[in-house]
C-alpha cells in the first residue's frame, strides 16, 4: 500500500484528506506543518505528499526545498493542495519540485484525477 503524508495546519484539511486518500487505498499519516513534516519524512519517506502552502513553523515551499535537498527527497511525488492561484505561487511550486498543484476546495474527483495525472495512480 502506498504512503502518503498530509501537511496542511487545519484539521478539517487534513481529515477531508485522508478520507479520499484513504478510499483510493492509501496509508495516511498527517502533519500540521513543514518541520514535522520533515520529522516524518526522516523517519519513512512517503510516496506521497499532499502539501498545504501557508503554515506555521515551515511553511509548503520551505518544506519541499528542504525535503528536495534530502537523499531520497526526489523520490516522493508532491501535489500542492491550496488556495494560493496567482502563477507566480504555481510556478514557483514547480520550479521547488511540485509535481502537481491542486486548488482548495477539492474532492475525491479533482484529487484522484490529479493523482492519475501525475502518474501516482
Amino acid at each position: 500500500m502506498a504512503y502518503c503524508l498530509i501537511v496542511d495546519d487545519s484539521r478539517v484539511v487534513r481529515a477531508v484528506g485522508r478520507r479520499i486518500l484513504e478510499e483510493l487505498k492509501f496509508d495516511v499519516d498527517e502533519a500540521e506543518n513543514g518541520q514535522i513534516a520533515l520529522d516524518r519524512c526522516s523517519a519513512d519517506m512517503p510516496d506521497l505528499v499532499l502539501l498545504d502552502w501557508k503554515m506555521p513553523v515551515l511553511d509548503g515551499l520551505g518544506f519541499l526545498k528542504e525535503l528536495r535537498a534530502r537523499p531520497n527527497g526526489m523520490t516522493p511525488k508532491v501535489v500542492f493542495c491550496t488556495a494560493e492561484s496567482d502563477l507566480p505561487s504555481i510556478q514557483a511550486a514547480i520550479d521547488a519540485g511540485a509535481d502537481e498543484y491542486i486548488m482548495k476546495p477539492f474532492d475525491q474527483e479533482i484529487v484522484q484525477s490529479k493523482l492519475a495525472e501525475a502518474g501516482i495512480i
